[in-house]
């Protein structure tokens, strides 16, 4: 049987890496542009192109440019200095080749669909059901530029299917265990350390190793492996986390700045009674519109008298006096997060002979249903997360905890990113409510495993009892009587 399944795993990975690489290659490479943020990951590897109009076009390969330094942590960072490294071997001048990065990520997402497929409690026939699911989910237009970008959600996404490989696999008993732990602690590293937003997966993550329960292990036999997960994962996170600013304190207020006038007054409903309730005067309803760069407010004498009310306090106690209007601005997340596709952030380069901010639409399976129900938003997110939520309680009640434990994993992330972001950030919100809608995805996949039947266990074949041999009268010992 272990030989069946390792030959049955080279299948899975074979073909998904070879699915993904032709998604990537054929008939022109595919990346995600830059939306102007790429430079804080560039930074660590020396590479820049300014003279690039970076939203229009993927530019995929940078060359070296001027030393700068940033705070900003993502784990990006680690698969940027792999491809730099790889490409360099492979003769490549760049600083960064983008097509050694997706090639890199490519073997990942085929070792993470590898693990998750081998750890399922499924029949053949679905186990190729699930590995179809799952490359859908990962080569979706929405969400497969990020891995040949230099952008951080592709790390977020790619964690986030390794942990959940990981998690599985750890329900299993023998060796399966251990890789399992390996993939898990190597997936969470990533996942974790993406973005600032993928911090909120700490919590969930420590919930979901203190759920882990192999058949028939317990005791000591059941938590040294958790625990010894919990501490690389935990050691290891706080070192990346103290190498620069996780919470990104230089963005705190230009993020405050966007949530009020981008979100909360924003042109569209009583400015004049929202300024009032922030406590802003009417002079600021000049920045109503205007993003953090280009209104440069800290150059206004006026906006500097009132600077301090921009703040995550102020904008708490207008949610809380302000259901109605906390309520739209959520109806607004939801919308951004079904519409999947940033309108201006294209997915070519500029020698494929396409327009400026050309996308691609190769595999629209997940985002191509989400984007027609955009502006239902919260009448179509909420019951879908409801439904999720349904097949994962299922889960647990039919002793499935596995998958009660993956949806939940990543359904509560969703759910708690999204009120980040909706209510947080206040702009790109299409962009940010990403990692809301791929979480989400994934664990539609997994809720939808879940239903499927297990294989009956093997029933082991009775042996025949002997047939009674006859024994004839003549050959019969006589019977001897009780009493001499």
């Amino acid at each position: 049987m272990r030989s069946r399944e390792l030959r049955f795993g080279l299948g899975v990975f074979g073909l998904s890496l070879g699915v993904l690489l032709v998604r990537f290659l054929v008939p022109r490479p595919v990346g995600m542009a830059d939306n102007g943020d790429g430079w804080r990951l560039l930074c660590d590897l020396g590479g820049r192109h300014p003279e690039l109009k970076s939203e229009y076009y993927v530019h995929f390969s940078y060359g070296p440019g001027v030393a700068c330094k940033s705070d900003y942590i993502s784990s990006q960072a680690w698969l940027d200095w792999l491809a730099s490294r790889l490409g360099t071997l492979l003769g490549s001048s760049a600083q960064l080749n983008l097509l050694v990065l997706g090639a890199i990520t490519g073997v990942l997402i085929a070792v993470g669909v590898t693990a998750t497929v081998l750890a399922l409690d499924l029949s053949v026939r679905n186990r190729v059901i699930a590995t179809v699911l799952l490359l859908l989910v990962m080569a979706d237009s929405a969400f497969f530029g990020y891995f040949a970008s230099v952008l951080s959600e592709g790390a977020g996404f790619l964690g986030m299917l390794l942990t959940a490989g990981g998690l599985l696999l750890m329900h299993r008993t023998g060796a399966w265990r251990y890789w399992g732990a390996a993939l898990t602690v190597v997936g969470a590293m990533i996942g974790l350390n993406a973005k600032s937003q993928t911090l909120l997966l700490i919590p969930l993550f420590l919930l979901a190793l203190a759920l882990v329960r192999p058949l028939g292990k317990r005791g000591w036999a059941r938590w040294a492996l958790p625990l010894g997960v919990l501490v690389l994962v935990g050691a290891g996170t706080a070192v990346v986390q103290s190498q620069g600013d996780p919470a990104n304190t230089e963005y705190r207020e230009a993020n405050m700045f966007h949530v009020v006038f981008d979100s909360i007054v924003d042109g569209k409903h009583d400015t004049d009674a929202d300024l009032a309730a922030l406590g802003l005067p009417p002079s600021a309803k000049k920045f109503v519109g205007k993003g953090w760069w280009e209104a440069r407010p800290w150059t206004d004498a006026d906006y500097n008298g009132y600077s301090d009310r921009i703040s995550r306090r102020n904008v708490l106690q207008y949610y809380a006096g302000h259901p109605e209007r906390t309520l739209q601005i959520l109806q607004q997340g939801a919308v951004d997060t079904l519409t999947a596709r940033p309108a201006r952030l294209g997915s070519f380069s500029e020698t494929s002979g396409l327009p400026p901010m050309a996308q691609e639409y190769r595999v629209p399976v997940f985002s191509g249903l989400s984007a027609p129900a955009a502006p239902l938003g919260l009448f179509v997110l909420g019951p879908v997360w409801l439904l999720i939520a349904w097949a994962g309680i299922r889960a647990f009640r039919r002793r499935a905890r596995e998958y009660g434990i993956v949806v939940f994993f990543l359904l509560l992330f969703a759910v708690g990113q999204f009120g980040l972001s909706a209510l947080g950030e206040g702009v790109e919100g299409v962009k940010h409510q990403l990692l809301t809608l791929f979480p989400t995805c994934l664990a539609f996949v997994f809720a939808a495993l879940s239903l499927l039947p297990r294989p009956a266990p093997p029933v082991e074949e009775e042996a025949e009892e002997e047939p009674v041999t006859e024994v004839f009268d003549a050959f019969r010992e006589p019977e001897r009587t009780a009493f001499r």
